[in-house]
């Protein structure tokens, strides 16, 4: 899959990001950090009024052209923010209430409360129909003394109603850019709310759910400084590779497999980079993990251009974060 931010006609692209640059490199960087208004504007989200039609169908006949009302079914539309033309999203039902991007920003801000969070990335994606927004928190973890981890505050919106409203909190690791959802145990780090007239009532309700993030962040930082005061051998790690990835069957080509992906991540474990500081502990281990499943593990495409565009979606769909949760359950202590 392509990134899929949405590109407009005089070669611009909704999206908008803090100071770094995206992988794709579209779209609009700023010097500093950015304000609710800002994000809004940068990333061309302002002002689309998304709001539903009523459908019908049209049948043509050799005698007459008949126009047939659909009920219970309607169009969900915006004014593109470029040519100012209304423009198709998707088909919703009776109940499906628009939640407009400026009430998405305004929801995040609010969750945020007076934390001092600001927007890190905002943006659009298939031409539409669904909407990004990030706020990085002022304050992050640090684990092991050294090892810096951010916070993110993340919201999803569809203006075609396949998917909830829906916030994830989301601590990064810098280094790598590894997302690491962790499924700490006891703490929630994801709310979705459905498109009805009662959404963005429901604020209270959101922050409770996320289990409030610095609660979440001390916890985290606790978990991860627990698994750096951890030793792990490799023998362990690659009792933890195998219960990962599975093998169906036994076969030379299984087999081949298996010890590609052994000598990878024990790579990971032993030389790279990223673990300069936490080297040969649990923490190291769980690390070495995400970073082979969200860069190294094998991807679909031809050319390494597609390939690399692939590992690059797995990291932003999050399409790794179900093994991340198994891997950090199996290296926790």
């Amino acid at each position: 899959m392509a990134h899929e931010i949405e590109q407009f006609t005089d070669c611009t692209a909704a999206f908008a990001s803090a100071r770094t640059s995206a992988w794709h490199k579209l779209g609009t960087v700023t010097s500093g950090a950015m304000t609710a208004e800002e994000a809004m504007s940068t990333a061309y989200l302002s002002g689309w009024d998304v709001r539903k039609l009523g459908l019908s169908a049209t049948e043509l006949r050799p005698d007459a052209v008949e126009n047939i009302e659909v009920p219970n079914h309607f169009a969900s539309v915006r004014t593109n923010p470029k040519t100012g033309r209304t423009e198709a999203l998707g088909v919703v039902g009776p109940d499906y209430t628009p939640v407009q991007n400026e009430e998405h920003a305004e929801f995040l801000n609010l969750l945020a409360d007076e934390s001092g969070a600001h927007f890190e990335t905002a943006g659009s994606l298939k031409n539409g129909r669904q909407v990004f927004l990030t706020m990085k928190m002022p304050k992050g973890m640090t684990i092991g003394g050294s090892d810096r981890t951010d916070l993110y505050i993340a919201a999803f919106n569809s203006h075609d109603g396949s998917s909830a409203f829906r916030v994830v909190l989301t601590p990064v690791r810098v280094v790598c850019a590894n997302t690491q959802r962790a499924a700490l145990k006891g703490a929630v780090s994801s709310y979705s709310v459905r498109h009805t007239s009662g959404a963005l009532g429901r604020i209270a309700q959101a922050r409770e759910a996320l289990g409030l993030v610095w609660e979440y962040a001390a916890e985290f930082e606790k978990a991860a400084q627990r698994m750096v005061e951890a030793e792990m051998t490799l023998a362990e790690l690659r009792t933890v590779v195998d219960r990962l990835w599975p093998e169906a069957k036994d076969s030379p080509r299984a087999t081949t497999n298996r010890e590609q992906r052994h000598g990878q991540i024990a790579h990971l474990f032993q030389h790279a980079d990223t673990q300069a500081g936490i080297r040969g502990t649990r923490w190291a281990a769980y690390n070495a993990l995400t970073e082979y499943a969200n860069h190294e593990a094998p991807s679909r495409g031809r050319t390494p251009q597609e390939k690399a565009v692939a590992r690059a979606e797995r990291v932003i769909s999050g399409a790794a974060d179900a093994l991340m949760e198994r891997a950090f359950a199996l290296t926790a202590v």
